[in-house]
């Protein structure tokens, strides 16, 4: 025992080691990579597609030991994103390089003007657990795209799966382009220590924080793609058939571990009996009849472990304690790692599922009466990363889009807005700081150079001395910036 623990140091040591050694191989990369062409950027990329679609069987058996996860959500939710990504920047990165002009001011006029996006250099992306491949290569190809090296840390709580990605970079990317590092905290914690050009991080509000103080200490530039309660407002005009249909499949899609999954439901309460009933029905359809079919289900991800399996019971049972009713579901298997689609009511303010993120299957319905008291509730609220409406009341939607901040929304529909390739995909102050997807993702990993070039010399007349005939052109042009 003694002889293992003084080891540790060591290997931490040596894992440091390894680390700063690779840190300082790819900044010789990152300086030539400055000059790369589209075509050379545009390679990287096609390479690691080609490698994701070539090892596809080994992703399916990979995910299914960490989640249980249904090969068809493994396409749909990590390999479409990547494929939809490097199609998009096949057909417009040539363009998104190009320097954009812009016009001059009154002010600069003589002046021509242009944006020159320029590689940030060395990156570190980390990556969560609950889509570990699409949220660590859809970063990684914006992150070539904009000409930059990268250094991955996947989540040790998937490990099946990070240990494909593993063999996917290093089978593709000399370690002074793109390195991967598996390992806990004390991983992470060797790599933020270092002073990385840009930080791109998804995970938690909490460990959003701890990744901002390290980038500070050397002025880093951050993305922070975070999460939050997620709200979701179901009015008395909605079309409840595919309100029903679709967030059940939006909330229970990973078993609900998803940053953008709707988190509880207001529901007017005209309604809200038609809508439970609509939605328990759609869940007994898709996964079984009883909470011990849908154990069974093909179709069903479980929970990521049993610490969390665990954490996902506990709000649960707190709930129920403080006195939620269940309308459908209320089955947890530890051991299994299974946590029934479940529907709550009546769960009071302090029960902690309406503190907490849930991240798991459980969706508290709430029923309201006042729109504009949803509207106070949630804005009371952190910002959520995402916001839906369902309604055919256009008054309503305008009403909630208006007075309700999130980082993103959908209008009778969920989750689709991060598929969108022409949207930015990010959070606001709690949920998220700066975004990605198609070119914001570029922008993302990209230095927005502004760059002026003199075509004749106004500026000549403002030098000093400061005669009184300056005085008077400056006093000029402030009196003609007030009338124009």
């Amino acid at each position: 025992m003694s002889t293992a623990v003084s080891q540790l140091p060591l290997q931490a040591a040596r894992v440091e080691g390894e680390i700063q050694r690779i840190f300082d191989k790819q900044r010789e990369t990152a300086l030539r990579w400055r000059t790369s062409t589209a075509e050379e950027r545009l390679g990287r990329i096609k390479r690691l597609r080609d490698a994701v679609l070539a090892n596809l069987p080994a992703l399916y058996e990979a995910a299914y030991k960490d989640f249980r996860k249904p090969a068809a959500e493994v396409d749909l939710t990590e390999i479409v994103p990547i494929m939809s990504d490097v199609s998009e920047y096949t057909h417009t990165l040539r363009r998104w390089m190009k320097p954009k002009k812009v016009w001059p001011t009154r002010l600069t006029m003589g002046l021509a003007g242009w944006v020159q996006y320029e590689p940030r250099g060395r990156c570190l992306i980390v990556a969560p657990w609950n889509y570990p491949v699409n949220l660590s290569f859809c970063p990684l190809i914006a992150a070539l795209a904009a000409g930059n090296t990268a250094f991955i840390k996947p989540s040790e709580m998937t490990p099946h799966t990070s240990a494909w990605m593993v063999k996917i970079v290093k089978d593709v990317f000399p370690e002074d382009e793109v390195a991967i590092f598996e390992g806990d905290a004390s991983v992470s914690t060797a790599l933020l220590a270092l002073p990385f050009d840009h930080i791109f991080f998804t995970g938690s509000p909490a460990i959003g924080k701890v990744v901002m103080a390290a980038a500070a200490k050397h002025l880093t530039s951050v993305t922070l793609e975070l999460g939050g309660k997620s709200p979701t407002i179901v009015d008395e005009t909605a079309d409840l058939d595919l309100a029903a249909a679709t967030l059940m499949w939006g909330k229970y899609v990973n078993s609900g571990q998803t940053c953008i999954a709707p988190d509880h439901v207001y529901v007017h309460e005209s309604v809200k009996d038609a809508f439970v009933q609509k939605s328990v029905a759609v869940l007994k359809q898709r996964y079984g009849a009883t909470p011990e079919a849908q154990m069974q289900s093909p179709d069903l991800a479980h929970i990521v472990n049993e610490r969390h399996t665990k954490r996902v019971g506990g709000l649960l049972a707190d709930a129920k304690a403080k006195g939620a009713r269940v309308l459908c579901g209320d089955l947890v298997d530890e051991k299994e790692r299974f946590v029934a689609p479940t529907l709550l009511e009546n769960c009071p303010p302090s029960a902690k599922i309406m503190e907490e993120e849930i991240f798991g299957p459980l969706l508290p319905v709430i029923p309201y009466r006042d729109l504009g008291q949803v509207i106070r509730t949630i804005n009371d609220a952190p910002k959520p990363l995402a916001l839906y409406v369902w309604s055919r009341n256009q008054a309503n939607i305008d009403k909630v889009m208006m007075n309700v901040s999130a980082g993103g929304a959908c209008i009778n529909h969920c989750l689709t807005h991060f598929s969108h390739g022409n949207l930015p995909f990010g959070g606001v102050n709690n949920s998220g700081i700066g975004n990605y997807h198609g070119f914001w993702g570029f922008r993302a990993f990209s230095h927005e150079k502004a760059v002026v070039r003199t075509r004749f010399m106004a500026a000549r007349m403002f030098f000093p001395p400061y005669t009184p005939k300056v005085r008077r052109s400056m006093q000029i042009i402030i009196k003609l910036f007030k009338w124009f």
